[in-house]
C-alpha cells in the first residue's frame, strides 16, 4: 500500500523535504486532510540518498548509549512526484539501514520494500542469529532495535491505514532562533483501534510539507511519545531536518539522532536494496570502524513517516 515514508521517511530515521509546493490544488480547491497527508509523502526528497547518522539512546536514569548507522533510500514512483525524482524500475520506495557500531549491534540491518498495491515488506537482519526476520504488519508499532522509534516510524506507515482530520488550519511552528512559519495541525487516527498508538496529532509546515512536531497517543489516549524537530537546513537544494528526537513520557526515555553526512542523488540502484545486500552486512561485522571527518548535527527520524 502507499506509505508515508520516513524518506522520516524521514523518520524516520531521517526526515527530508522538498521545495515548497502550492497550498491549494488548481482552480483554488482547498487541500483536505487526506491531501495534506499525501503531499507529505509525495514531496521531492531526491531520487536517492545516503545518510550517515549517530543515534543516542537515553534511559530513565539519563544513561546514554551511542550507535552509528547509515541509511540509504531509493525513490519509487509517486502520484505527485516528477519523473526525474524516482526510479522507473521500482513499484515503490526502498530503504536500507545498516548499523556500524558498537560491536553488539554492528551488522544489524533493516530493509523496507514499499508496494503501492499490496502490503509493504520489512526485513530485519540480526547477525547474532544469522538470519533475516520478516516484520509483520501487526508488529510495525514495536520498538525499533530498542529505540523510542517504531518500525512504522522508520519504515513508513500505510497511508490507507489511517483517517485524517485538520485540527487547526492556522497553527504555526517557530524554529529555535528563527521566525514563525505557518502550519497545519493534522490528526491521524489508526483504523485499527487495537493498535498500540492509534492517534497522532502532527504539526506540518505549509510551505514545505514536513512534520516538525507530533504528539503520539496510546490506547488510553495518553500522550505517551513526542517527536520534535529543531533546525531545518538545505543540503543540495533539499531541505533536511537538522535536529530531532523522540521522547517517551511514560517510560521516561528518549532517542536523539545526529547526521554526520547527507548526500542526495548519488546513483543508487535497485540491487543495493536486495535481501542479499541486507545479509551482506554479516561479512562487514568484524571490519574496523572508519572514522568520519564530517561534523555532526542533530537530526531526526520519524519526520515524514510520522503524521
Amino acid at each position: 500500500m502507499a506509505t508515508v515514508s520516513i524518506n522520516i521517511a524521514a523518520a524516520v530515521l531521517w526526515a527530508v523535504l522538498g521545495a515548497a509546493v502550492p497550498l491549494t490544488f488548481p482552480f483554488g480547491q482547498r487541500l483536505t486532510a487526506e491531501d495534506i497527508a499525501r503531499r507529505v509523502q509525495d514531496r521531492d526528497t531526491g531520487r536517492d540518498s545516503r545518510v550517515t547518522l549517530r543515534m543516542k539512546l537515553y534511559d530513565r536514569h539519563d544513561r546514554v548509549r551511542e550507535r552509528g548507522l547509515t541509511l540509504m533510500s531509493l525513490r519509487g514512483p509517486h502520484a505527485g512526484a516528477a519523473a526525474s525524482h524516482f526510479s522507473r524500475t521500482l513499484d515503490g520506495d526502498r530503504l536500507l539501514i545498516r548499523f556500524t557500531y558498537p560491536n553488539d549491534i554492528k551488522g544489524t540491518g533493516f530493509l523496507v520494500w514499499e508496494h503501492p498495491n499490496s502490503e509493504d515488506e520489512r526485513f530485519l537482519f540480526l547477525p547474532s542469529l544469522g538470519r533475516v526476520r520478516r516484520i509483520a504488519g501487526a508488529d510495525t508499532q514495536e520498538s525499533f532495535v530498542g529505540s523510542d522509534f517504531t518500525y512504522e516510524d522508520i519504515g513508513g506507515r500505510e497511508l490507507d491505514d489511517y483517517t485524517y482530520a485538520i485540527a487547526d488550519e492556522n497553527a504555526s511552528w517557530t524554529e529555535p532562533g528563527g521566525s514563525a512559519r505557518p502550519a497545519w495541525r493534522l490528526e491521524s487516527r489508526r483504523k485499527d483501534q487495537g493498535a498500540e498508538f492509534p492517534r497522532v496529532v502532527s504539526l506540518i509546515l505549509k510551505d514545505a510539507f514536513v512534520v516538525v512536531h507530533a504528539d503520539i497517543h496510546n490506547r488510553r489516549d495518553e500522550k505517551q511519545k513526542v517527536y520534535t524537530v529543531g533546525r531545518l537546513q538545505q543540503i543540495q537544494g533539499i531541505w533536511t531536518v537538522m535536529g530531532a528526537g523522540m521522547t517517551n513520557a511514560i517510560d521516561k526515555t528518549r532517542t536523539e539522532l545526529a547526521v554526520e553526512r547527507a548526500e542526495y542523488n548519488v546513483g543508487l540502484k535497485e540491487a543495493d536494496f536486495s535481501r542479499r545486500e541486507l545479509e551482506r552486512l554479516r561479512t562487514e561485522r568484524n571490519e574496523p570502524r572508519r572514522a568520519s571527518g564530517a561534523k555532526g548535527a542533530w537530526r531526526g527520524a520519524g519526520g515524514p513517516a510520522i503524521q
